[in-house]
Parts: C-alpha cells; structure tokens; sequence
C-alpha cells in the first residue's frame, strides 16, 4: 500500500494576483482528505472579459472530491481571499472557518447569495485550533492591510505547515495586531515542514515600511489645504481611513464617508471589536451644509472603479456633494497594475474642475501590505522551513521568491495554478497536473471561461454584428431576398452605398446562385450565407463582423 502523502495544490493565485485559492491534502495519492484555503474573486476589465461582473478560480476539481473537503478557511477580508465564498459555497458544501472580522464578510456574503450564513464558524486566534480530518488548523495572527489577518499553522502527520497569506512584518499597524515575532518564534521552533508564502513583494528591495509611517505626512498635507479635501484609499485598510479620519479632525474638519464598502468596512471593524476609536462622522446631507475649508470627505474608488464614489464626483455630484475649483484630492493608494486607464480618467475630470489631485508620492502617502524582499528573508530566517513555496504573485513573483530562497540554501519549489506538489519525503516533488482556469459570473449566471460567451461578447465588440434573415418558402425556394440588421458597424462603405444594401444585393446573388442542395440543409445555408456577409464588410469596410443568420422555413 502506498505510503500517505501531504500535498498542495493552488487552484487560483499562483500565476497571478488576486482570485486566491489553495488546496492542502493528506492521506493515501488520489483519496487525500483536502482542506481548501481561501476562495478570492478578480475583477473583470473591459478589454479581456466585457460585461463580465466577476472572476472565479475554477474549482471543478474541488467539486468533484467535494465529499473529501473537511474544512474551507478564509485567511482574512480581502476580496480576492473572501469574495467568491458566497458564489461557490454551494459546490463545496464544507463548513467555513474564520476569525471573527472576516467571519462578518463572510456570513453577509453567504446571505447576499442566498446560502446559510451559519456554514461560516468563527474561530478565535492562536494557539486555538480545531481538528478536522487528518488536520489541525489554528489562525496564527499576522500584519497585513486590513484587521485580523492570519497565517494558518497547518498540522498533519507529515508535519507542519504554515500558509502565510497576504503579510507584512509591522510592529505598529494603527488598526489591527502587530506582527508578534516571539509568537512567531515560538510557532515555529516545533519544526516547519513548509512555508507556503506570499511573493507579491519580492522585487522590492527595499525593507517595509510600517503604516504608521504615513501618519504624520497625512496629517500635515490635510492640514494644509484650502478647499474641501477629498482622500481616497482600499476601503479594506481601515488603519488607513482612521488615519485619514483622525487627520481630517486634526485640521478642524468634518468628515464624511462616501461609499457602501468604506462605511461597512468601518462598521464591521467596530462590530468585531477591533477599531474602537473612530471619529465621529456627518452624513452626506449635513455635509453639503458646511463651508468648504470645514469639510474633509473620504471616498472609494481608489482603483478607478466607474461606479465608485470617486468617480462619480469627478463626473459632477455625489449624493449633493461635488468638488470645485480649489478643492485637493489625495490618492493615499497605490494603481494596482491594470487600473491606471481609469485612475486617469478620474484624475483628468478632477483636473478639468480645478481639483488640485495629489498621488501617494512615492509611498509618502501610501505603504504596502506585503512583505517586500528584506521581510521575506526575514520571515524565511524566522521560521527556518526546510521548504519555502512562494504563492500570490505573477509567474514572475514565484519564480523570484524560489530562486531567493534557494540563493540562501533552503529547498523550494515553482508550484504555479494546478502545480499539485508533494511536501512528502526528501524533497518536493511535483506529482500532478490538475487543469485550472476561471469561472466568470455573468449577471447571475456563473460560465466557463471555455464556453464562449465572454469571447463572442469580445468579438461582437472587436467587429461589430450582422443579423442576416432570410424565409424559405413551401418549395424550398427563397421568399424575396435576404434582409440585414446591423450593428456596431459603418452605415456606408467604400462604394459610397450603404452597406446593408450592398451586403444584401451579395446575399441575394449567392442565394441565387446555390444549388438545391444548399438551399435544403440548413448549415449550408447558415455556412454560404455567413461567408458571403462577412466577405462584402471585409471589401466595403476592412472588417469581417461577428454574423448571426436566421433561415425560417415556410410549411
């Protein structure tokens, strides 16, 4: 019988940044008992996933070993950690463990999509843990960018393994627990089998900076200013808003919050028990009462998002509030790569209004959640593995992370999505490869990123569309000529006509000229009608349109 085996298997955040699950196994090859951590969204663009609301990991694998699940654990609030929980809960069906900030977003999640919010049980940190399946899990308490974030100590007869999730080494958070290097120490000088870390950082080879660093510069830029000052950051980082808050009222100002996700945010942390020194806030309607030097709103939308409170106000007014000429608008945020086009478009309509617009300056106004390059040493020496596997990072991040470890004498291994790695024996070893993509949700329909639809939406919008009609008659022979709808194309061509009449002259001629043959079956038909359209835009216009026909037969 072959021996039993640990492994990890990353389904989504391994090859790229956000969209984070991770799967851990143990027992005899093909009949592991599984534990899942994490189930992250990503966010749609324009450009690659049209009307598109948002992205998945693909977790068919998952569900077809779902009776093995014994337990999902959420590393903390972040969307790309929490956010599909509610949208895939009902495929994997295994009780869901978090600490209790987390567990709020979480339950609410489950609600919004009709599941049980009691799945989601709350978990208390370190040295708590709960044993399900061959696993002993506890939530080990690390600094990150929002409250409560946790590393997980994973044990099983193999060994242990810590899964760090989004970090930072900071010993002054503001909101949230410090990194406590004696309880790490003590975590970790039981022996690790595998550090399971995060690489976002790893290029930066500067040491982290603790958000307490931006405090005073915050302050001092708030206090400053004319004109309404208008601060936008992660609705997520609450230490960040409460400093923006307390900067706001340090300055002789009242602040206002604007955006759902900002004013729960805040709320959920007071719930939880871990903010419990908020300023006092006025609501949108006693705002626009105040003089314009007396008011300091703090708004959402850091990432260009169109609907956001940030946008809005940059487009004209937000629920009564708008922004004139002599108002300051700070981006205590740093552009996630792909978001700069409507960052810019907010900064060029803020612009065009008179608003003095202020980014985070090289980090004076914004500090990182990760770890940068010296921290992931730091963490590396601390918990001395005897494996690192790098996780949540681009191909590139990975493969930085692993030659760094290696560099400094540690095995470690490149497990990007559907890597299913062996932690088992002397050293890794990959033993399978496990097919991995992206489930998109589409209004309230969840589709494959293989069925088509997001790729016919792209190519509709790349080519515009033809609807060609045409009705055969009772002696299989055509009923008047073809009729065209357009849409998305040029009305008229090269020849100086309209396209849908010279379009349907070509179809008419075609039809005219095909055999009984064609006219009988209908993929024939379908086949000569949609080469013949596409051909006539491609001579009338250069460009061959997505073509729908519509053949209806007369009995």
């Amino acid at each position: 019988m072959a021996q039993d085996r640990l492994i990890y298997l990353p389904l989504g955040g391994a090859g790229e940044v956000g969209m984070n699950c991770y799967v851990y196994g143990y027992g005899q090859p093909g009949r592991e008992r599984l534990i899942v951590v994490d189930l992250g969204v990503t966010f749609p663009d324009m450009d690659t996933t049209p009307g598109v609301d948002l992205i998945f990991p693909d977790i068919a694998w998952l569900e077809a070993r779902k009776d093995r699940i014994d337990g999902i654990f959420i590393t903390h609030a972040h969307e790309d950690h929490v956010g599909a929980v509610g949208h895939l809960h009902d495929r994997l069906e295994a009780p869901i463990y978090a600490r209790a900030f987390t567990s709020i977003h979480a339950r609410r999640k489950m609600e919004e999509q009709g599941q049980n919010p009691d799945k989601v049980q709350t978990m208390k940190p370190w040295p708590d843990t709960i044993r399900t399946g061959p696993f002993e899990v506890g939530f080990l308490p690390v600094s990150h960018s929002i409250p409560e974030s946790s590393s997980l100590v994973i044990d099983t007869a193999e060994g242990r393994v810590i899964h760090t999730g989004d970090f930072k080494i900071d010993y002054s958070p503001g909101v949230g627990e410090p990194f406590d290097r004696a309880l790490w120490s003590a975590v970790a000088k039981e022996g690790v089998r595998a550090l399971v870390c995060d690489s976002t950082n790893v290029f930066n080879a500067h040491e982290g900076r603790s958000e307490s660093t931006v405090g005073p510069e915050i302050r001092r830029f708030v206090s400053e200013q004319s004109g309404t000052v208008v601060a936008t950051t992660f609705a997520s980082n609450v230490a960040r808003v409460r400093t923006l808050a307390m900067a706001g009222i340090d300055a002789g100002r009242s602040v206002c919050l604007l955006g759902r996700a900002m004013r729960r945010m805040i709320e959920s942390s007071v719930e939880a028990g871990v903010l419990t020194d908020f300023p006092s806030t006025i609501s949108p309607e006693d705002a626009a009462s105040l003089p314009r030097e007396n008011l300091m709103l703090i708004v959402t939308g850091s990432q260009g998002e169109r609907r956001a409170a940030s946008a809005q106000l940059s487009r004209g007014k937000y629920l009564g509030l708008s922004l004139d000429e002599g108002d300051t608008f700070l981006f205590s945020s740093k552009t996630i790569p792909g978001n700069e086009r409507g960052v810019l478009t907010i900064v060029n309509a803020l612009s065009e209004k008179g608003v003095d617009v202020q980014d985070d300056d090289g980090g004076r106004y914004h500090v990182s959640g990760h770890a940068n390059r010296p921290d992931l040493l730091a963490m590396h020496e601390l918990v001395n593995p005897e494996i690192v596997v790098p996780m949540h990072g681009e191909h590139r991040h990975l493969r930085e992370h692993s030659k760094l470890a290696r560099g400094n004498g540690r095995q470690s291994i490149l497990a990007p999505n559907g890597t299913c790695v062996s932690l088992s024996g002397e050293q890794p070893s990959v033993v399978e490869h496990v097919e991995t993509g992206r489930t998109y949700l589409d209004g309230s329909v969840q589709v494959g990123a293989l069925d088509g639809v997001v790729r016919d939406r792209m190519r509709m919008a790349l080519n515009g569309h033809a609807i060609v009609s045409l009705i055969i008659d009772e002696d299989d022979t055509p009923l008047g000529e073809p009729w065209v709808d357009l849409k998305g194309l040029p009305e008229i061509g090269r020849s100086g006509s309209p396209l849908s009449d010279v379009m349907e002259h070509d179809l008419d001629q075609a039809l005219q000229r095909a055999n009984d043959r064609v006219i009988l079956e209908d993929d024939k038909l379908d086949d000569l009608m949609r080469r013949v359209a596409r051909q006539t835009a491609l001579q009338e216009i250069g460009r061959k349109p997505e073509v729908t026909v519509v053949v209806s037969r007369l009995s």
